[in-house]
């Protein structure tokens, strides 16, 4: 029988939809319903809201609201980003090549293994240091003649590392280069500034901020030139085709107000509440525990953690049992979970590299919450280590 009480410690992962959100998506399935690319009453109904929306987004983060693409997630606005660019450049002649890090997701990774691999791209992927942070001197020494994107995210969504993305940005800008961020995890604890922060291009998921699932936001600076990945009604000017999803379009808009609006009140909870919880742990674990990612300049929302000899898998096992719902870094789906390749990049050894676990906290969450987190889980990585070591 599970626990009457459900803890969700999973918010990098999806957060519930804020009750304002869902009001302002309601009319768009019920009574606003036309295709905003219809020119009768019902269809110029949606266009109004959908430009209302793509204006909302665009005045959140200090944008033009034609440099505002809404796709179909966060992955999807990366590919479009990476595939978009590369491909660009490639037919007007500036560049074959993209840098990226070793520790970004895989819609980053796996597009540009995939630019590489079947499309005869050149690929840096760069290291990160001990933190997971990327340096922004090896990102200068990467850059080449052919060198046409540089692609670093903002946050790590697994040990919540922030990155030095403002001075990558400048370093691009000033060799003449396009920067692109995948600002999924930081979305909603960041001061955007797009007229003024040397980014080109910048994806967003509004399901990380109380938004729904299936729509995303890529921002793409005004005369930056990009292929669409999908072809077919011209939609979003031709850079992403298919009749757009009106009422998630709306709700992402409202979701990134609220969460701008609310930003300092809502750092200054997450941090309450991750600090106590990374203390808690480190006091009550110190030779099976180590926090991962950067000390300081990680994610306010974000307490990862590496415990040794321990499998992630068995970790969310037993939490969930006891009313607590997180995240592994590891290939947790499988009865035998992959090392994380995040712990791997940042050098730990396979005694810690198994057993990765993301604590993301959200705004119903409570310092009760976290108590009783620091009750379950130190006296289970123990028994789970120990049975480790009578096995082994």
């Amino acid at each position: 029988m599970r626990p009457a009480k459900q803890i969700y410690l999973d918010h990098a992962a999806s957060t519930p939809v804020h009750e304002e959100v869902i009001a302002e998506m309601l009319p768009f399935w019920t009574t606003h319903y036309g295709n905003p690319s219809s020119v009768h009453r019902y269809g110029q109904e949606a266009s109004r809201a959908l430009e209302d929306a793509r204006a909302s987004i665009a005045n959140s983060l200090n944008a033009r609201p034609e440099e505002i693409i809404f796709t179909g997630n966060g992955s999807e606005s990366d590919n479009l980003a990476l595939r978009g660019v590369m491909f660009g450049a490639r037919l007007a002649g500036r560049g074959n090549h993209l840098i990226t890090s070793v520790v970004e997701h895989k819609a980053i990774l796996d597009t540009a293994r995939q630019l590489r691999d079947l499309f005869d791209f050149e690929l840096t992927i760069l290291p990160v240091d001990g933190y997971g942070q990327v340096d922004p001197a090896a990102v200068e020494a990467a850059i080449r003649p052919e060198t046409a994107l540089i692609s670093i995210m903002a946050a790590n969504n697994e040990i919540g590392t922030i990155q030095p993305v403002t001075e990558i940005g400048r370093l691009a800008r000033q060799r003449g280069l396009l920067f692109h961020t995948d600002a999924i995890q930081a979305a909603a604890t960041t001061d955007w500034d797009m007229k003024n922060m040397p980014i080109d291009l910048l994806s967003l998921a509004p399901h990380k901020f109380y938004g729904p699932k299936g729509v995303g936001i890529l921002y793409v600076r005004q005369g930056v030139d990009l292929v669409s990945n999908l072809t077919g009604g011209g939609q979003e000017n031709g850079r992403r085709a298919g009749t757009v999803n009106v009422p998630f379009a709306v709700g992402a808009a409202k979701a990134l107000r609220l969460a701008l609006d609310g930003r300092h009140e809502s750092i200054a909870h997450y941090r309450q509440l991750t600090e106590r919880l990374i203390d808690g742990l480190l006091t009550a674990l110190p030779e099976s525990c180590i926090l991962t990612g950067h000390p300081v300049d990680r994610l306010p929302h974000n307490a990862s953690f590496a415990f040794r000899q321990v499998s992630g898998n068995d970790l969310l096992m037993h939490l969930d049992i006891a009313g607590i719902n997180a995240s592994s870094g590891s290939a947790c789906l499988t009865g035998d979970p992959q090392p994380s390749t995040v712990l791997e990049s940042v050098g730990l050894d396979a005694d810690w590299t198994r057993g990765g676990l993301r604590l993301t906290v959200g705004k119903q969450n409570t310092l009760a919450d976290i108590e009783y987190v620091l009750e379950i889980l130190p006296p289970l990585v123990i028994r789970l280590s120990q049975l480790n070591e009578e096995y082994v």
